[in-house]
């Protein structure tokens, strides 16, 4: 069964599950937490996505009032397990949003109603306007400037809050920086491994090389040997050929003894041949006159 053929509550309960598993929880955003997320979730609708201040001061009053998922919102998956409720929301929307973000614009407002004061006043005695309304006017538009500011500076937040966060703050970022350092330290040790295995791999390549240079060196030596004449085959040649020149003056010498000795034999059997025709010729004669006798 696939998640299309699911029932919608089944795939629902699905979707809430691992949406659970990726989402932060905070108890409450009264703690020094919450304010912290309070101020990056001011910074990321006024500066990031542009939103007016007014709309940013709803949004504001009503995450720090009533809401519990901040993702309908915002960019953080968080969800707040507690919400303040009104009075204890705004209290806390005003001190981080209020007397944070605008007291100066609000001081600002009371400096300029005074001023404002200041001028009906000085209208009103040198009587170049004789209408002591505007002066009551302005009297009333400052009373409310110094009401609204006195009741802003009531919610300041308190110092050790403060501190805290930016304890917080500094101890994230020591712990960020150490964790970075870690990560730098495990990089370092891999790239040293790496390195380690790349010099291994070096060191059988440079003995592979030699291997191959002593083989090519020897398969070289052998063709030279086998194109090249070996000297000492050269030798025995060489030696071989006087041999075969001793043996042929030899052999001819021979030939002439034998030729000789062939031609001695010759002159003794014609020798001996013509003794023989004398001897029977002499016999003949000598039978001859004996005969006629």
């Amino acid at each position: 069964m696939t998640a299309k053929t699911l029932p919608y509550s089944v795939s629902l309960t699905i979707d809430r599950y691992e949406r659970s598993k990726s989402m932060t929880t905070i108890e409450t955003l009264s703690s020094v937490h919450g304010r912290a997320l309070l101020r990056d979730i001011y910074r990321e609708l006024r500066f990031e996505r542009q939103v007016s201040s007014l709309v940013v001061l709803t949004t504001m009053w009503r995450i720090c009032a009533t809401e519990r998922e901040l993702i309908r919102m915002t960019k953080r998956d968080v969800v707040v397990l507690h919400p303040l409720g009104i009075w204890s929301g705004t209290s806390l929307w005003m001190q981080e949003v209020i007397n944070r973000f605008f007291y100066s614009a609000i001081n600002a407002f009371v400096y300029f109603g005074a001023a404002l004061l200041l001028v009906a006043v000085g209208l009103n005695r040198t009587r170049v306007i004789e209408t002591p309304g505007l002066v009551v006017a302005g009297v009333i538009l400052e009373a409310l400037l110094l009401m609204l500011l006195f009741v802003v500076m009531f919610f300041t937040p308190p110092e050790e809050i403060e501190q805290t966060s930016s304890n917080n703050g500094q101890s994230a970022a020591a712990e960020e920086l150490l964790r970075e350092l870690g990560e730098i330290g495990r990089d370092y040790a891999a790239m040293a491994v790496q390195l380690e295995t790349i010099a291994g791999t070096l060191n059988d390549l440079v003995e592979r090389q030699d291997t191959m240079i002593v083989q090519m060196r020897d398969g070289v030596e052998a063709a030279v040997s086998a194109v090249a004449p070996n000297p000492d085959l050269m030798n025995a040649m060489r030696s071989t050929t006087v041999s075969l020149e001793r043996f042929t003056e030899g052999v001819d010498v021979l030939g002439e003894r034998l030729k000789s000795v062939e031609r001695q034999e010759v002159e003794r059997l014609v020798r001996t041949e013509i003794e023989r025709i004398l001897s029977r010729h002499i016999l003949d004669r000598d039978e001859r006159p004996s005969s006629s006798t």
